[in-house]
């Protein structure tokens, strides 16, 4: 008779019992930032259980294996429940891809080196902003891999959205009614250029010269459809996660650059979608704007963090499925997570805030946001904001950074107010119409192009 020294319920107790008991850190068996560092690989910090969605399920769920509605309940433990009830009520359906545990597939490459590099050097100042032990902006990478707390958390994604020092993203959107019918379409391009923690080989150092005092600068620009097209965007982030970024921006029919009251965060893009300023990278306000923050549960979890680029389609786009018209959502791939930290906060620097509390779903290997759920004021689910990502690779496509390693990126995001049931599907293109390429780290002066008030006017004329 074969005994086993951790049973099939030693790793929801072990869960259970740090988030009850507020102990930090990740891993069942061992430390998983540590097991990463030491073995490249999150494996021996789980046992069989959390590593195997087969071993999970006892054999009734495989990798290949389409989830719907018909076996939604074999897995509704590891989802979301924005993400169950789009499978249940429209129809949705996913696949169950293949679990990754190599550190290198988690993460781009030179934001990976960074994080090892910097580990052990961030600490919170007196008012709550990330600093290094001598007290410099954060220099880096991930300032906390290995979190203690919600606020921790939620560092970890807002002081660096992409991970790469300058994005370029060319996104092709479409609204979905609840009738299942495409209403609205948008092209628009996204632009960031980080100002501190600079982790690329061309850098001049953590900081973009004369900007240190910035986290980052961001734009967008609209290029379809007719109506919209010429719309431009431009926001500057203060270091200081206390204030609110500077926002401006160009409208075609004024032929001129506005600026716009500070706070306007949450309200759409534009007519139709139902994207704020305040849902990007789950974390689209400063920080310290939000607070309360506290984990309140660990487990396992079904999520997008591998496996997510499609070159072989047309554009990168991911095939379409559920809503009336088999329109509504992406038909991606998600794989078992073996730990997830799921962590709120409240939008304290904004007291006329539609939004009462936002639930981030975060994968703790590499501390990346797969779901956020926002509450309306009167606290019930409103809108949730899915994500996947993962390495530029599949099959015979690859795409790499400047020293050859396979490059990392998010690739697909769907925005669904269950409240109103409409979708806002949209995805990290090759192209999107006006021209404009995707491009990660690219070798272009990403202020004078895009960053400024000339640009945004140049941008949208």
């Amino acid at each position: 008779m074969h005994i086993r020294k951790y049973d099939f319920d030693y790793a929801r107790r072990s869960f259970l019992e740090r988030t009850a008991r507020g102990l930090g850190g990740a891993g069942v068996l061992a430390p998983l930032w540590p097991t990463l560092c030491q073995a490249g690989d999150a494996a021996p910090a789980y046992p069989e259980e959390l590593l195997s969605i087969e071993a999970f399920t006892g054999g009734r769920v495989k990798v290949g294996d389409t989830i719907d509605k018909d076996n939604v309940e074999l897995v509704q433990d590891l989802l979301d429940p924005i993400v169950y009830q789009e499978v249940i009520q429209d129809g949705r359906t996913f696949e169950i891809v293949a679990e990754e545990q190599a550190i290198e597939t988690m993460y781009p490459p030179y934001f990976l080196d960074a994080t090892l590099r910097n580990q052990g050097q961030a600490v919170f100042d007196d008012v709550g902003n990330v600093r290094t032990q001598d007290g410099q902006p954060w220099i880096g990478g991930l300032p906390f891999p290995a979190i203690e707390n919600g606020n921790q958390a939620i560092a970890n994604i807002t002081l660096s959205w992409g991970r790469h020092d300058r994005t370029r993203y060319a996104i092709p959107a479409v609204t979905v009614d609840p009738e299942g019918t495409p209403r609205y379409e948008y092209d628009w391009v996204w632009a960031e250029q980080q100002c501190t923690g600079l982790v690329g080989p061309d850098a001049p150092g953590p900081y973009l010269p004369g900007h240190e005092d910035m986290t980052r600068m961001q734009a967008i620009w609209f290029t379809w459809t007719p109506e919209v097209r010429g719309h431009a965007f431009l926001s500057y982030w203060h270091y200081d996660q206390r204030e609110i970024p500077e926002l401006w921006g160009y409208l075609p029919a004024l032929k001129r650059v506005r600026r716009f009251p500070a706070n306007q965060r949450f309200e759409p893009y534009m007519p139709g979608m139902n994207l704020y300023l305040s849902d990007a990278w789950s974390a689209g306000d400063p920080m310290l704007t939000w607070g309360n923050w506290k984990i309140i549960h660990r487990g396992p979890f079904l999520g997008s963090s591998h496996h997510q680029w499609r070159p072989e389609n047309d554009n990168w786009r991911p095939d379409l499925v559920g809503g009336k018209q088999g329109q509504s959502y992406f038909k991606v791939g998600k794989s078992l997570i073996p730990e997830v930290v799921v962590f709120e906060g409240e939008p304290t620097g904004f007291p006329h805030a539609p939004v009462s509390k936002r639930r981030i779903y975060m994968d703790v290997r590499n501390m990346g946001a797969g779901m956020a759920i926002s509450y309306s004021r009167d606290g019930e689910m409103w809108k949730g904001l899915e994500g996947g990502g993962g390495q530029a690779l599949s099959g015979a496509h690859s795409l790499t950074a400047a020293d050859g390693r396979p490059e990392w990126s998010w690739w697909w995001a769907i925005s669904h107010d269950v409240a109103r049931n409409d979708v806002t599907r949209f995805h990290l293109g090759q192209t999107c119409r006006g021209g404009w390429e995707s491009a990660l780290d690219p070798d272009e002066d990403m202020v004078n192009q895009y960053m400024t008030q000339q640009a945004l006017r140049r941008l949208g004329f």
